[in-house]
């Protein structure tokens, strides 16, 4: 059968800067591509190419006859005075759809654009942000149901809940995509064909974001001129990758006691870090800050929003915190208190003497454009000090952060949006502060520098508060998190955010348990005086269930034991390693729904 999108040779260039040369690429029917490389490689703008808004150099771009497509560029444009609604169905609604059509897609609409969280759908797109304006474009793009889905960054703007529930619905059915995202487990956990644009060409990996990873360092291995660094971060990175399924399987996320778990181990974490870092030359005092019973609301008596409500927290020496939550509830916020752009309506920040503060915001991308990239940072210094007697000079910290010295030496005009946000990034960095506040800093970075950004928070020398939606970002940066649930509800949480899901399943299953429980308890006392009525029993095709429940269960964990054993034993080749990878989680699914069964039978059999 024909591929749904076929590209051959495929070339693109910008004056002198060459894309791509020769490139070839093809998308079948129900494969979900994502598409990765370094920032300014081309990702955006081979895209736009391929869906018709840019031209090229030479090659063909061949999609199916009669095949859909849908496009979520970066940067979506409306007209201004039109409603959300006028907005969404511009390309939606056709004139010759009949009335169940178009109260079908309607409804449809309205699911999307509330799980987006849009929901005055009268609204003027003007008054909308431009994360509410991206929104707007996905849900257009997913209520039109294209044979092929091309998306361009899907997550950023997007809250949490936003993305687990974006990244069900495009792993639900046979949807065919090609998408850019420096979201990785998004990546993993969506695509099944893994594309990275590198050195002007395309290598395709058929499997997940666990898969390529293997394959790729493979591909380093093999090749002797690729740099050490670099084949060092991605070793780090599969080495990582490959200890989270023992971790995510464990059995005490299932015990009461996890919390206090959790609790000892990031302490022991902190203290290890403290132990490390005190031999460094960067200096912090012991007193970082006190958040003394601050409170924060915007808005009227009649209509407030609360940030914060008598909020406490006392800041440990070298920790790194997490802070997730919603969009609206109150992050940013939290952060401009702390660094005093905005002011409390009651209580106070006590900060030490010795903080010095880098802040990374999402409005402070600033630049002189006729500036070179190297003038910049050397504005700023002309060398960091790391720490332990290193120090790299401004060009070395730019390579390192993987601008090459004709990048350093070229304008900053040309500069795609990911590198202008490494760059701004660098300029933080370079100003050597010994407390980083980072908000949002994963947006438009491609994964390479992520990795460079990880491993540099990692050793840091001093304290970081990360406000991030990128849930692996954050799993490998933070200790600890601080959960904003909205209406000044904070929850301190001694973990990262894959912890945090895990725990907080576990109290969902408790009170549903506990509300079951309620509810039986009142059925007995209603069947106590009825005489005649009888408690509800299983039947026998349920007990029959019950009975194989149990088999599969045992099974299942078994089965569960033997892969953890095997994927930490070191002794698995590459195939092995990816089949049983890629086992792990579809099985521990199969568990938790089988041991959900299990529990709803036995409390009917009570």
């Amino acid at each position: 059968m024909n591929p749904y999108l076929d590209i051959q040779n495929l070339t693109k260039s910008f004056g002198e800067l060459l894309l791509f040369e020769n490139l070839n690429m093809s998308i079948g029917e129900g494969q979900r591509v994502g598409l990765i490389a370094k920032n300014g490689t081309g990702k955006s703008t081979l895209l736009s190419i391929i869906n018709g808004n840019e031209g090229y150099d030479s090659g063909d771009i061949i999609f199916r006859k009669g095949l859909r497509v849908g496009y979520l560029m970066q940067s979506p444009n409306f007209n201004p005075d039109e409603s959300v609604l006028d907005a969404c169905f511009r390309t939606t609604i056709k004139e010759d759809d009949d009335r169940a059509e178009r109260d079908a897609k309607m409804l449809k609409a309205k699911q999307i654009l509330t799980k987006l969280k849009i929901r005055n759908l009268e609204q003027p797109m003007r008054e909308l942000s431009g994360g509410q304006q991206k929104r707007v474009a996905l849900a257009n793009v997913l209520i039109t149901e294209p044979d092929l889905l091309i998306l361009d960054e899907p997550t950023n703007h997007l809250d949490l809940e936003m993305i687990e529930w974006l990244e069900g619905f495009l792993s639900r059915g046979n949807k065919t995509l090609l998408m850019v995202t420096h979201d990785r487990f998004f990546l993993d956990r969506v695509c099944n064909i893994i594309m990275e644009l590198d050195d002007q060409t395309i290598y395709t990996y058929r499997g997940n974001y666990s898969y390529y990873l293997e394959k790729r360092q493979e591909r380093i291995d093999n090749k002797r001129a690729e740099i050490a660094r670099a084949n060092n971060l991605y070793r780090r990175e599969l080495e990582w990758m490959r200890r989270q399924p023992q971790a995510r399987g464990h059995k005490a996320r299932y015990r009461e006691e996890a919390f206090a778990d959790l609790e000892r181990v990031a302490k022991q974490r902190i203290e290890e870090r403290q132990m490390r870092l005190r031999r460094s030359n960067v200096y912090i005092g012991s007193k970082i800050f006190e958040c003394q019973y601050v409170s924060k609301s915007f808005g009227n008596e009649q209509s407030s929003v609360t940030i914060l409500k008598d909020f406490y927290y006392n800041f440990a020496r070298y920790e790194k915190m997490g802070i997730v939550g919603n969009n609206g509830t109150g992050k940013s916020t939290f952060i401009k208190l702390l660094l005093g752009i905005e002011k409390p309506d009651s209580g106070k920040f006590d900060i030490g003497e010795t903080v010095r503060f880098g802040y990374f915001s999402q409005e402070g991308l600033q630049f002189n454009e006729q500036q070179k990239v190297i003038d910049v940072v050397r504005d700023i210094a002309e060398y960091i000090d790391l720490g332990s007697g290193r120090h790299l000079t401004a060009s070395q910290f730019l390579q390192h952060f993987l601008f090459t010295p004709e990048q350093q030496h070229n304008y900053v005009y040309k500069l795609s949006g990911g590198e202008r946000r490494k760059l701004y990034l660098c300029t933080v960095l370079m100003r050597n502060p010994n407390f980083l506040v980072l908000d949002e800093p994963t947006n438009d970075l491609d994964i390479q520098t992520l990795q460079i950004l990880e491993e540099y928070l990692q050793d840091f020398a001093g304290c970081v508060i990360v406000v991030s939606h990128d849930r692996y970002f954050m799993d490998k940066v933070v200790d600890h998190l601080l959960v904003f649930k909205g209406d000044g509800a904070i929850k301190d949480f001694p973990g990262n955010y894959t912890q945090y899901r895990q725990w907080s399943a576990l109290q969902s299953k408790e009170e549903e348990k506990t509300e079951k429980k309620k509810n039986t308890q009142k059925t007995s006392a209603t069947a106590e005086r009825e005489p005649n009525s009888r408690p509800r029993r299983l039947s026998f095709k349920e007990q029959r269930e019950m009975q194989q429940l149990e088999k599969d269960i045992e099974a299942l964990e078994a089965e569960q034991r033997m892969l953890e054993e095997e994927l930490c034993s070191g002794k698995l080749s590459v195939e092995e390693l990816t089949e049983k990878s890629i086992r792990l989680p579809k099985l521990k699914e199969e568990l938790d729904e089988k041991s959900f069964r299990w529990l709803e039978l036995s409390e009917i059999g009570k």
